[in-house]
């Protein structure tokens, strides 16, 4: 599981926590965590968050998880 920040349109971040991926979804982008034993987005998936598209301006995965005994520096997510 990895970390997503998620910088939008209107220059907010969000962070997406333990998501494994994200793919594109028509108009929407959708973050998923994997089901148990499972390496691909399927049934067992679950949606962590969706976006539109067109108001994300960057994506940066972050292998370290917010649940880590090393927390996060606002440097390991620096979106420019």
């Amino acid at each position: 599981m990895a970390l997503f920040a998620v910088k939008l349109s209107d220059e907010t971040t969000d962070l997406i926590s333990e998501a494994d991926c994200y793919q594109q979804e028509g108009p929407m982008t959708t973050f998923f965590a994997f089901g148990d034993n499972r390496t691909i987005i399927d049934s067992w998936s679950l949606r962590l968050a969706s976006y539109r598209t067109a108001d994300i301006s960057a994506i940066r995965r972050s292998s370290k998880v917010t649940n880590t005994e090393q927390p996060l520096n606002q440097a390991d997510l620096a979106i420019a």
